[in-house]
């Protein structure tokens, strides 16, 4: 156990840093006298504030601005500036241009899905959380599954990224996105080069569903359904069906009966946001139900978003082999899905789904068509929803008449996320560690309930219009408080 990433210092224990996650965070584990758990906090330290120097940029700029957030998942922050300035423009994209956006989006939804099943979660279970730390990460996972799998594995994910580099000219930090459409459509050629790529992306979707029900699901099952929490569910939906890139959202109650649908510009009345003080991060929470803690439950306004967050709220698929994973998922652990370690399992549904929609949608010949963007009207304010691969994403902006940004707000998916997140830290530490004996193994499991979530803590520290939560104590030489300052901290 490395003395560095663990301290235990009188009644506290801090993991720190985490790892395989995107962003830098720590675990305290707080004892009480006798050394059992009394709480854990998941803590962000860092801090961004992204939408405090947007203010007074283009607002064509701001796709390429705010992709900049986090490498791991820019083409979602990217399409979410997209459709808000669609709205903030007035401008309806034409039918190719949306399938272009489609095809992107679903691109990196596979490449993003894969990358975390295998490089970050599955080290938790195809390697083990007792194994030695430097067997635990993709090295290990190569390990256990073979090198051919392994080489699969990167082929798979280059496709993705290959198909958003041929939309965006770059896998990372696309620019492909405007007010009313994209910057390109796909040639013949380049179409023909989409049939081929995602020509076998169905099949490894499969197959890695296939190794999660035989490695993970056959072995972890009693584990996963044991670690639950009843809580709220959100996600976007078109038709009823589980959507990244249109719909609305829709949210659903622990006993997955239809609580709240919203577009874009109504979200401010059925979400608010809590701070915290040992957090940059906020907690958003169901407004009608109001903020209760850290609790689950109906009366808790906590709620869920990411894959399984999704799951939950959608009726169905939109695919066909997808749509026969969601049903065997249900039928394995009820409906609606609270065991945490099921992100997993919903992950890997939507890869197939994604894999699908990339092979349908190569065959459309719109992809081709010139007509990929129509004019934006006068500028306004705009509210683009996308979700993210860890769950739905806000953009809001308000534009001046010179179309200079004026406010921007963003509401990112571990925002969303950060209570339960937070509820499974503490719940993992109170279940694993004891006090007196600690072991890597239990820690391991602590950072096990967190990487679940596939967090990005980069994307999730931000500033609401140049407020975060922020506590400052001046004291003098001799080691006396002259002062307390604070913004942006909810006191009890």
């Amino acid at each position: 156990m490395s003395e560095e990433k663990v301290d235990k210092n009188e009644n506290k224990i801090s993991i720190d840093p985490i790892t395989r996650l995107e962003g830098h965070g720590k675990i305290e584990i707080f004892l009480d006298d006798d050394e059992e758990v009394k709480n854990a906090y998941l803590q962000v330290p860092e801090y961004k504030g992204f939408e405090k120097f947007c203010e007074g940029r283009r607002a064509e700029d701001m796709p390429n601005i705010t992709n900049r957030i986090c490498g791991v998942c820019p083409e979602a922050h990217h399409l979410a500036a997209s459709k808000a300035l669609d709205d903030a423009y007035d401008v309806e994209p034409p039918e190719p241009a949306k399938k272009l956006r489609e095809l992107f989006y679903n691109a990196y939804i596979f490449a993003d899905h894969i990358l975390h099943f295998y490089y970050l979660a599955s080290p938790d279970f195809l390697v083990g959380v007792d194994a030695p730390r430097e067997e635990r990460n993709i090295l290990g996972v190569i390990g256990e599954v073979g090198e051919e799998i392994g080489k699969k594995v990167i082929r798979q994910r280059g496709k993705g990224q290959k198909i958003v580099r041929m939309l965006a000219g770059k896998s990372v930090h696309p620019a492909f996105g405007l007010p009313g459409g994209v910057t390109k459509s796909l040639s013949s050629e380049e179409r023909e080069e989409l049939k081929e790529l995602s020509g076998d992306m169905v099949d490894f979707a499969q197959f890695t569903l296939d190794l999660f029900k035989d490695e993970v699901l056959a072995k972890y099952e009693d584990v996963i359904k044991e670690d639950r929490l009843e809580t709220y569910s959100m996600g976007l939906t078109e038709d009823g069906e589980l959507s990244h890139t249109g719909g609305e959202v829709n949210v659903v109650d622990p006993d997955g009966d239809n609580f709240a649908s919203f577009t874009g510009a109504d979200y401010t009345d059925v979400i608010r946001e809590h701070t915290e003080s040992w957090s940059y991060m906020k907690f958003p929470y169901l407004k009608e139900i109001g903020w209760e803690g850290f609790e689950d439950g109906e009366d808790s306004g906590v709620y869920r978003v990411g894959t399984l967050g999704r799951i939950n709220t959608a009726e169905g698929m939109k695919t066909e082999l997808a749509q026969e994973e969601y049903e065997e998922m249900f039928d394995t652990l009820g409906y609606p899905v609270h065991s945490t370690l099921a992100y997993h399992w919903a992950r890997l549904i939507e890869v197939l789904q994604a894999a699908e929609l990339l092979e349908n949608l190569a065959q459309d010949e719109d992809l081709e068509s010139d007509n990929i963007r129509n004019e934006p009207g006068e500028p306004g304010s705009g509210i683009g929803i996308v979700e993210a691969a860890r769950g739905t994403l806000i953009h809001d902006y308000d534009l001046d008449e010179d179309g200079l940004i004026e406010n921007a707000n963003l509401i990112v998916a571990t925002n969303h996320n950060a209570s339960v997140i937070s509820m499974s830290v503490r719940d993992a530490a109170k279940k694993y560690i004891d006090g007196g004996n600690i072991e890597e193994g239990m820690l391991n499991r602590v950072e096990r309930a967190f990487r679940a979530y596939d967090p990005c803590l980069a994307c999730a520290t931000h500033s609401a219009m140049g407020e975060t939560p922020l506590k400052v104590n001046i004291y003098d030489e001799d080691g006396e408080k002259l002062k307390e300052i604070t913004q942006g901290i909810d006191e009890e």
